[in-house]
């Protein structure tokens, strides 16, 4: 039988996995280079993780510093927004946590994988499709809890989740977060007085 794994050893892991792919990309990533920046052995990331893929799944689940985790712990802190302006101030707050440099730091990571799963859905599509939902869950269930029926809940939070990762994209090429802040004040402008008829 099987010795269990080592829970603190996978979890230093997973931190060293995460800090080593937001320095090197995932493009290039091969488990035995991996490995040996680890200090340990490309069968024993095998062992915890069993395949790259599912590390690379496991790496992006667990860590805490993702700005999911932070919208989530917003919300469960506030409470799910019941008017539009406590919505809004709630999206103000999640993309000012992409202002924190750790989190800058990952992004490109996070694009990268994103593309990834464009490019071999076979290997990094669900794990590009779980983001994508899990933030168009989140937010649908915020505009449910304004009211909205479900058709126009999941619009307004196809919408939101959508732009901002466009808006994203830019600045990360052009280092323009100025226009991507501004951007992201003209969306919610745009979008706010909708949400008053819900």
């Amino acid at each position: 039988m099987p010795r269990p794994a080592d829970l603190a050893k996978r979890r230093a892991l997973v931190d060293g996995v995460r800090e080593y792919m937001i320095h090197n990309g995932l493009a290039d990533l091969s488990l035995r280079p991996l490995a040996r920046a680890l200090g340990t052995s490309d069968r024993m990331l095998l062992y915890y993780f069993g395949t790259k893929e599912r590390m690379v799944t496991e790496v992006l689940a667990l860590d805490e510093r993702r700005p999911l985790r932070h919208a989530r712990d917003l919300l469960a802190r506030a409470g799910s927004p019941r008017d539009p302006a406590r919505i809004r101030r709630f999206l103000e707050l999640v993309w000012q946590g992409f202002d924190r440099p750790d989190l800058r730091a990952a992004l490109p990571l996070y694009l990268e994988i994103l593309a990834a799963g464009l490019l071999r859905s076979d290997r990094y599509g669900p794990v590009m499709r779980t983001i994508l939902a899990e933030w168009t869950a989140l937010l649908r269930q915020a505009f449910r809890d304004l009211g909205m029926a479900e058709a126009r809940a999941a619009a307004e939070a196809d919408v939101l989740v959508d732009a901002c990762l466009g808006l994203l994209v830019a600045p990360l090429a052009d280092g323009r977060w100025d226009r991507a802040d501004a951007a992201f004040r003209t969306l919610l402008d745009r979008l706010e007085p909708g949400w008053r008829g819900a």
